[in-house]
């Protein structure tokens, strides 16, 4: 028997997560079934089943690659050298995260998939433990930012560091929302709307 190269094996559970992701992204996790995944990435119930034992653990697999997807763009933004300003920064993550690289999935698409995958950790627990290890790493990551920002003199001290990259990220979270939701969040967005608060002075005495 013919040995199955890896880039094989690789280049087939790619092809399943795909069409499932866009299943998902269509059809929601509950409206998808198995059969609509097999037709959509076009192979037999037994080459499925070969990677995946059910749709619980394909939507796992889904979740785990835009976890690290959205982590990684969080984490890469905050590896730059010196730090860029918040509003250069978010729109970087936005841009990378908004890219339709995983999966192949338009923007706007990719967006409702990773809001469909937050909410069903809402009651899935494995989903849960890998949303809180992405989280906890993400605000690792930032606050070390934070404290760059602080060191470099651009940053109040008076504020603690994981409170200002909470709400950095919870900025990226509401724009993929948004994005998901009405669409047209582009990086320009974050970064002119961030750059207009961040110019705000004190208020003169009438």
């Amino acid at each position: 028997m013919a040995r199955v190269s890896q880039e094989h094996l690789d280049a087939r559970r790619r092809q399943i997560l795909d069409g499932a992701a866009r299943c998902f992204a269509r059809n929601g996790f509950h409206g998808t079934s198995m059969q609509d995944v097999l037709k959509e990435a076009g192979l037999s119930a037994g080459a499925v089943y070969r990677y995946f034992p059910g749709k619980e653990d394909i939507i796992a697999a889904i979740t785990e690659e835009t976890f690290v997807a959205i982590r990684g763009a969080f984490e890469e933004a905050g590896r730059m050298t010196p730090p860029p300003t918040p509003d250069v920064l978010l729109g970087s993550v936005l841009g990378r995260v908004l890219s339709g690289e995983l999966h192949g999935l338009e923007r706007r698409t990719f967006a409702a998939l990773a809001v469909q995958l937050w909410s069903e950790t809402l009651r899935d627990g494995r989903l849960a433990a890998q949303l809180d290890e992405g989280y906890a790493t993400m605000r690792a990551a930032w606050t070390k930012l934070v404290e760059a920002y602080r060191d470099a003199g651009i940053l109040s001290g008076d504020v603690e560091a994981d409170h200002v990259a909470r709400t950095m990220i919870a900025t990226a979270q509401g724009f993929i929302v948004q994005e998901a939701l009405f669409g047209d969040v582009t990086p320009a967005v974050p970064e002119n709307g961030l750059r207009g608060l961040m110019s705000m002075g004190p208020q003169k005495a009438s």
